[in-house]
């Protein structure tokens, strides 16, 4: 009997660790001194995912043909002007144009008289004249009694005139409206012969003319229908360098 109870005693742990055919066990059989990982930590160990990558340059096929030309675009904006490049080879000699126009001169010039004897009735009186001796292009206009300056430059003008017996001659010699320079003789029992010249430098219009002045005395300047005592001339000695 004792020998009985002796081997029950032995295979009773045996049975004990033998699982239950009938259901699963509950939990992993472990030991309390094993180490316990927590969910955190098991969670970290994951299984990495396979993803399949294909290398497109390895099924590039073979060049296509050329496109048809597509539609010309807008024109662009107008750039900035380049650089200057560098200067051309000389070309070749020309042929002999043609002659030109011989060298033309300015000229200007007028020689005028009066055969009319004039005394003054107003303060101040345009001298005019009634005789043309010389008048290139009409410069010197006989109705006013003045020279209009149509060639720019030096000129020359002299004025003649015969005083009358006992009354005063006083004259000017006009410069647009500037006295220039004077004719005067005295009263006297003899009439004489008075001239005056002068050179002026005159601008594109100008005037030159010749004017009766009258004071306290009467003045007057002789003449006839026979001789030309009174005259007035001018002309252009140098024009103006342009």
């Amino acid at each position: 009997m004792l020998n009985v109870c002796l081997r029950l005693l032995v295979l009773f742990p045996l049975v004990c660790c033998v699982p239950s055919p009938s259901r699963p066990p509950s939990r992993i059989c472990r030991r309390c001194c094993d180490f316990q990982e927590s969910p955190a930590t098991a969670a970290q160990y994951q299984i990495p995912e396979v993803r399949t990558v294909i290398n497109m340059t390895i099924l590039k096929g073979d060049k296509g043909d050329k496109g048809d030309k597509g539609t010309p675009g807008k024109p662009g904006l107008e750039g900035p002007p380049g650089a200057r490049g560098p200067p051309g080879s000389k070309g070749s000699k020309g042929q002999v144009g043609a002659p030109g126009d011989p060298c033309k001169i300015p000229h200007s010039s007028f020689s005028v008289g009066r055969r009319k004897s004039l005394h003054s009735v107003e303060y101040y009186q345009a001298l005019v004249f009634d005789t043309v001796f010389v008048n290139v292009h009409e410069h010197f206009n006989m109705f006013k009694g003045k020279f209009y300056c149509y060639v720019p430059g030096i000129y020359f003008f002299n004025v003649n005139i015969h005083t009358w017996n006992f009354k005063e001659t006083y004259l000017h010699l006009m410069h647009n409206d500037k006295e220039q320079v004077i004719l005067y003789a005295q009263p006297s029992e003899r009439s004489i012969m008075q001239s005056q010249s002068v050179m002026m430098d005159l601008a594109l219009n100008d005037e030159v003319w010749v004017r009766l002045y009258k004071r306290e005395r009467e003045n007057a300047v002789y003449s006839d229908d026979v001789d030309v005592y009174i005259t007035f001339n001018g002309y252009l000695v140098a024009p103006s360098v342009q």
